[in-house]
C-alpha cells in the first residue's frame, strides 16, 4: 500500500511538474488576430513582435509556418515601415495595416533570402505576417479589417 502510495504521489507529481505536449504552440496561439473578409472571418494564432529585438529578428531562420499561424509585428506609433527578407527561409505575405485596422496593402510571396525592400503604403501600425500565398487563398484582400487589440 505504500509503495501504491509513493507510486501515486509520485505520478501525480510528474504530471504537475511536466508541461504540456502543446508547449511549442502555446507561444503562437497566445493571441488571436482576425481579418475580415469578402468570405468571412480568417483567424490566426500569432506572435506578438512588439519591441526593436523581436522585430528585428521576425521570422528570420524559420523552417516552416503552420497555415494558421503568424506574427504581429507591433510598432506602437504609425509610420511608413520597409520589410526585407534576409535570412528568412520560407516565403512568406506581408500584411500592412494601419492604425483603424485596414489593410493598406499586401507584399505576397515575399522570396526568402531576397534583401528587396518591401515598404507600406503610408504611414502603417502593425504588420501581419502569414505563409506566402495564404492572401490571396483566403481572399485576403486590401480595404478587409483586421481585429486585434492594438488596432482601434
Amino acid at each position: 500500500m505504500v509503495q501504491f502510495l509513493f507510486s501515486l504521489i509520485l505520478g501525480l507529481g510528474l504530471m504537475v511538474s511536466s508541461p504540456p505536449s502543446f508547449a511549442a504552440d502555446n507561444i503562437a496561439g497566445k493571441f488571436v488576430v482576425v481579418v475580415d473578409t469578402a468570405s468571412g472571418p480568417k483567424s490566426f494564432g500569432v506572435e506578438v513582435a512588439e519591441d526593436e529585438a523581436s522585430r528585428e529578428q521576425g521570422m528570420m531562420f524559420r523552417t516552416g509556418l503552420k497555415p494558421d499561424r503568424g506574427m504581429l509585428f507591433d510598432f506602437h506609433t504609425p509610420q511608413p515601415v520597409t520589410f526585407w527578407m534576409k535570412n528568412c527561409l520560407i516565403s512568406l505575405d506581408m500584411i500592412f495595416i494601419r492604425a483603424d485596422g485596414v489593410i493598406a496593402n499586401i507584399h505576397a510571396n515575399a522570396k526568402p533570402g531576397d534583401t528587396t525592400l518591401l515598404p507600406s503604403d503610408g504611414p502603417i501600425l502593425g504588420v501581419l505576417e502569414i505563409g506566402g500565398g495564404l492572401s490571396a487563398k483566403l481572399g485576403i484582400r486590401p480595404g478587409d479589417k483586421v481585429r486585434h487589440p492594438m488596432f482601434k
